[in-house]
C-alpha cells in the first residue's frame, strides 16, 4: 500500500526502529495512480536514521509504502488487542517512508512537544544514563530509554510504580503550583491555573491510564477545597474511573489501569486500618508517643505500600504470573527517597532549561539519590528466590479474592485518616549526598592504570558491531566506535565515565570501522557525551551512520582528524593509539602502555591484511579485536597465529543471524583464551603495563 497521512505523535524512537502513528488521509495499492481517501490512525515502522533528532517530527504530512497488516497475536500478548484499545487496528511492520510536508499539526500540540524534547534533551544532559533515562521516566513519561537490565531489575522487585508517573507525581505539581500562585493572587484564583498546569503535564507525559486517573483526582480535590466540602475519596475514584471509561470504553481491559485502580482503592480502604493495627501492636510494647512516631515513620515507607500492593496483586498475577516477595525489602529502602528525587529532579530540569549551570548544581543533589535507587534495586533483584514465576490465575478466582478483600474492609468500623510523613534531618541529608559526590568523585578517578572496557552493546542486534571504552592512566577517556544500540551504549558510558559539569566527558571518539553496525549509535550518543575531539578511519560518507555522524559533528563544531598510517595519539603516561593502516572499511590500531599491547582490528580489510603481512609486521600482542565478530574471511588463522594474542575478545550478539564467530575462526583460535560479549556480557582488561587483569559481567573460566 501507499499511504499519506500526518503524524499524530512524536516519533517513538527505538536503537533499529523508530515507531510512527499517522492519522491516515488516503491510500492506494501499489501500483495504482488514484488515492481513495481513508481515515483511521495506523502504527508503521520504519528504521532509525541514527540522525541526533531521528529525522522524523510531530506534525510531519508522510507517505509510507509497505504492507499492511493486523498487528499480530500470540500466545503469550496480543498487540492487536493492546493497539485496539488506542484505536489502532492497522500496522505496517516494515515501511519506508518520505517527508511530504512539515507543520502539518496543532500548533498548541507541537509546542507541547518542542518542549517535552527540550526537556528530555536537558534531563540528558544533567545527568548520565542509566539515571538520566530514569528521570525521563519519572518526570516525562519517557521509558523507552531506560536500560531493559533496568527495567527487568524494577519489575523483578515490584517497584515499577516508581518509573510510572502518577498521583504523587500530580500531588507535587499542584502543591507547588497551588501554594505559589495562592501567595501572589490567593486561593481562589489560583484554583483555574494549577487545574491548567495538571492537564498540560497529562499532555505532556503521554496521558496514560494511570495519569489520567491522578489528574482527575486531584482537579477533584481541589474543586472540593475550593467549594469548602470534604472529599470523599470513593466518589472521586469512581468519578475519575467513569469519566475514563466514557472517553474510551476499552479502558477497563488495560492493565495499566486495572493497576492504578487497584493501588488507588487498596489506599483508600486499608491505609487506615493497617496503620491503626501497627501502631495498637507498639503501644502495648512503648509509650503512645514513640508508637505515633514509629508508625509514622513506618506509613509511607511501607505500610501504604503494603496497602497498594495487597490490592494490586491479584491483578499482577493473573496479568505476568509473577509474585514479588522483594518488594516488602525494597520498598521500604528506595521510597524515602522518592520525593526528593521528584522535586529535585524537577526543579533541575527546569533550571537547566532556564540556566544551565543552576540546573546541575541542582542535578548534583538529586543524582546520589536517583543512583541510591538503581543500584538497591539491581542489587536486590539479583537475590535468589526473590521473584516467583506462578501459573496463571483464573479469573473468577480474582473475583472472589477482590470480594473478600472489599467485604473485609467495608464490613468494620471505618478508622480515622492518619498522615505520616518521614522528614529526615537536613543535616544528615546533605552529609549524605556529600558523601555520594566523594565516593563517586573518588570512584571515576584514575587509578594509574589503563582500562579496556569491550561494552556489550548488541545484545540484541542481527549484527553486534563493537564499542570500546577506553581509560588512561591520567584520566582521560577514548570511546571506539559505538555499536547499534543507544540505549545500551549510553547506559554502560554513564555508569563508568564521572560525571563533568562544563566539559565533554569524552576526550577522544576514535572511529575504526565506519559501517552501520559500528556507528549507529555514537550520532545520537553525542548529544549526551559530547566529544573533544574525533579521529576517523575509513570513508566518511559510506553508510547512513558515518553520513548521521558527520552532520552531529558538523553541527557540534567537533575537530576531526582523518586517520592517516603512523599517526599517533599521545594518551599521556607514555601510553598511545597508534594507526598501523587505513582502508575504505577503516582501520587497524595498535594501543600501547609499557609492555601491555591490543590491536584494534574492526576495521580491517584484505588489502591491509596483506600490507601488515597477516600481522608478522606488528608482532606478539597481549589482547586482540576481532573483527566483524569473528567473521573467518577477515580473521584469517595466518593473523591470529603471527600476533599470539594472550586474550582474544570477540564482540558478537546472542541473535546473530550470521552464525558468528564463524567455525573456521573458533578451530583457530583453539588454545588461545576467548573471551565474547555474548557469553561474558561487558569485558575489561585493566594493565598497569607489566601485568593484565581481565573482569567479566558474567561469571565464567578466566583467561
Amino acid at each position: 500500500m501507499v499511504i499519506e497521512g500526518v503524524l499524530v505523535q512524536p516519533p517513538d524512537e527505538r536503537d533499529s526502529y523508530t515507531n510512527l502513528r499517522l492519522e491516515v488521509e488516503q491510500l492506494h495499492l501499489q501500483g495504482q495512480a488514484l488515492f481513495q481517501p481513508a481515515h483511521g490512525l495506523l502504527l508503521a515502522r520504519v528504521p532509525s536514521t541514527g540522525g541526533p533528532s531521528g529525522g522524523w517530527r510531530y506534525g510531519d504530512r508522510l507517505r509510507l509504502e509497505g504492507q499492511l497488516q493486523t498487528p499480530p497475536v500470540d500466545e503469550s500478548f496480543s498487540y492487536r488487542d493492546y493497539l485496539a484499545r488506542q484505536e489502532i487496528y492497522s500496522y505496517m511492520p516494515r515501511a519506508e517512508a518520505l517527508v511530504l510536508r512539515r507543520e502539518q499539526g496543532s500548533p498548541l500540540w507541537a509546542a507541547l512537544y518542542a518542549f517535552k524534547d527540550l526537556a528530555l534533551r536537558t534531563v540528558y544532559r544533567l545527568y548520565p544514563d542509566p539515571e538520566a533515562s530514569l528521570l525521563a521516566g519519572i518526570l516525562l513519561g519517557v521509558e523507552n530509554g531506560i536500560p531493559q537490565a533496568v527495567q527487568d531489575a524494577f519489575t523483578a522487585t515490584g517497584t515499577s510504580h516508581i518509573i510510572a508517573i502518577s498521583g504523587f507525581n500530580i500531588a507535587i505539581i499542584a502543591g507547588l503550583i497551588s501554594g505559589s500562585l495562592g501567595r501572589m493572587i490567593g486561593p481562589r484564583r489560583a484554583f483555574l491555573p494549577t487545574v491548567g498546569v495538571i492537564a498540560l503535564y497529562t499532555l505532556l507525559v503521554g496521558g496514560s491510564a494511570s495519569v489520567v486517573r491522578a489528574a482527575i483526582m486531584g482537579c477533584l480535590g481541589l474543586l472540593a477545597r475550593e467549594v469548602g466540602r470534604r472529599q470523599n475519596a470513593l466518589n472521586s475514584l469512581g468519578l475519575a474511573a467513569g469519566l475514563m471509561c466514557l472517553a474510551n470504553p476499552f479502558t477497563p481491559w488495560d492493565a495499566g489501569f486495572q493497576l492504578s485502580f487497584a493501588a488507588t482503592l487498596g489506599l483508600i480502604l486499608y491505609a487506615d486500618p493497617i496503620t491503626q493495627f501497627v501502631q495498637r501492636i507498639l503501644i502495648r510494647r512503648t509509650s503512645p508517643a514513640r508508637a505515633q512516631r514509629i508508625t509514622a515513620a513506618l506509613a509511607d515507607t511501607f505500610l501504604l505500600t503494603l496497602a497498594a500492593q495487597l490490592f494490586t496483586l491479584p491483578v499482577i498475577v493473573y496479568h505476568f504470573q509473577r509474585l514479588s516477595l522483594s518488594a516488602l525489602i525494597v520498598n521500604p529502602l528506595v521510597l524515602p527517597a522518592q520525593p526528593a528525587i521528584m522535586i529535585l529532579g524537577g526543579l533541575s530540569l527546569l533550571a537547566g532549561m532556564l540556566w544551565p549551570a543552576a540546573g546541575q548544581l541542582l542535578a548534583l543533589s538529586a543524582w546520589p539519590l536517583v543512583v541510591y535507587t538503581i543500584r538497591v534495586i539491581e542489587t536486590l533483584a539479583r537475590l535468589p528466590g526473590g521473584n516467583l514465576l506462578l501459573g496463571e490465575l483464573a479469573l473468577p478466582l480474582v473475583i472472589v479474592i477482590y470480594a473478600v478483600l472489599l467485604l473485609a474492609a467495608t464490613g468494620g468500623p471505618r478508622l480515622q485518616a492518619a498522615r505520616a510523613a518521614l522528614k529526615p534531618a537536613g543535616v544528615l541529608t546533605a552529609l549524605l549526598l556529600a558523601a555520594a559526590l566523594a565516593w563517586r568523585a573518588a570512584w571515576a578517578a584514575p587509578d594509574g592504570r589503563l582500562h579496556i572496557t569491550l561494552l556489550n552493546v548488541g545484545e540484541a542486534s542481527a549484527r553486534a558491531g563493537d564499542a570500546l571504552l577506553i581509560r588512561t592512566p591520567g584520566g582521560r577517556s577514548l570511546l571506539v566506535n559505538g555499536g547499534p544500540s543507544l540505549t545500551r551504549l549510553s547506559d554502560a558510558l554513564g555508569r563508568r565515565l564521572p560525571a563533568a559539569p562544563g566539559g565533554p566527558p569524552l576526550d577522544w571518539l576514535v572511529v575504526t570501522a565506519p559501517g552501520d553496525e559500528h556507528l549507529m549509535a555514537a550520532s545520537r550518543l553525542l548529544e549526551r557525551f559530547p566529544a573533544a575531539n574525533v579521529l576517523w578511519a575509513g570513508g566518511t560518507h559510506g553508510t547512513r551512520a558515518a553520513r548521521d555522524l558527520q552532520a552531529a559533528l558538523v553541527q557540534q563544531g567537533t575537530p576531526q582528524t582523518l586517520a592517516r598510517p603512523g599517526h599517533t595519539l599521545d594518551l599521556g603516561s607514555g601510553a598511545r593509539l597508534q594507526v598501523l593502516s587505513v582502508g575504505a572499511r577503516g582501520g587497524v590500531f595498535l594501543l600501547e602502555w609499557g609492555r601491555f599491547r591490543l590491536v584494534l582490528s574492526s576495521g580491517i580489510d584484505f588489502d591491509q591484511l596483506e600490507a601488515l603481512r597477516s600481522g608478522a609486521e606488528i608482532g606478539p600482542v597481549s589482547a586482540l579485536l576481532l573483527a566483524d565478530g569473528g567473521y573467518a574471511p577477515l580473521n584469517p588463522p595466518a593473523w591470529i597465529a603471527n600476533l599470539r594474542p594472550q586474550v582474544v575478545l570477540i564482540s558478537v550478539s546472542t541473535a546473530s543471524r550470521e552464525a558468528l564467530p564463524s567455525p573456521e575462526t573458533l578451530t583457530a583460535l583453539q588454545g588461545y583464551n576467548v573471551l565474547r560479549t555474548d557469553q561474558r556480557g561487558w569485558i575489561e582488561l585493566i594493565t598497569d603495563g607489566e601485568r593484565l587483569w581481565v573482569e567479566a559481567e558474567k561469571p565464567g573460566p578466566q583467561p
